[in-house]
């Protein structure tokens, strides 16, 4: 229940961030609400508070407001929190940042993919991967790297459902299966 309801909001989110004259870079809203998401869940005492009943809501409103303006959020994540904390859904938040992230991502065309490399690539290299991927899919790449020194050579990438193996260990685990399938 609590992905569907964290979809929700970020649905929402994104509708306010994407409609025309927000005012808010997609980057700069993502940007926004990775930061707003870490700082009030990053306390226990701040969570419990946003949570409890005892609390009073215009004090809630008045602690989220001075947050808002201490780390320069646009209005539009401003209101968001506000409705956040008024759901008492502050638990919820950043798994909303996420799947905040994924919406604007899929709807701005961006497609996230894991790629694992025997050693660290340089930017020139990252560059023609993604380069490569996003013209196979017909999507932008927005990758995370990791460096896998089992992978022996090249790379692995996990792209949407699809997994693309170039990799020196998956080459001779291929090679192995078919030489079993031969005996």
């Amino acid at each position: 229940m609590t992905d569907a309801l964290s979809k929700h909001y970020a649905e929402a989110l994104a509708n306010a961030v994407l409609a025309p004259n927000s005012g808010l870079p997609a980057e700069q809203a993502k940007e926004q609400m990775r930061t707003a998401a870490r700082t009030v869940t990053s306390s226990d005492e701040l969570t419990r508070a946003l949570l409890s009943p005892a609390v009073n809501k215009t004090h809630k409103q008045a602690v989220i407001g001075k947050l808002a303006d201490a780390l320069g959020l646009h209005r539009l994540i401003k209101n968001f929190l506000l409705v956040v904390i008024s759901h008492r859904r502050t638990r919820e938040l950043n798994a909303m940042a996420r799947e905040f992230e994924l919406a604007v991502d899929e709807r701005t065309g961006w497609i996230p993919a894991e790629i694992e490399t025997a050693r660290e690539l340089t930017p020139e290299q990252r560059q023609q991967i993604e380069k490569a991927l996003g013209e196979k899919l017909g999507k932008f790449i927005r990758a995370d790297y990791r460096v896998n020194p089992a992978l022996i050579g090249g790379i692995r990438a996990h792209v949407a459902s699809r997994q693309y193996d170039a990799s020196v260990r998956g080459k001779l685990e291929g090679m192995r299966s078919r030489l079993l399938a031969q005996l």
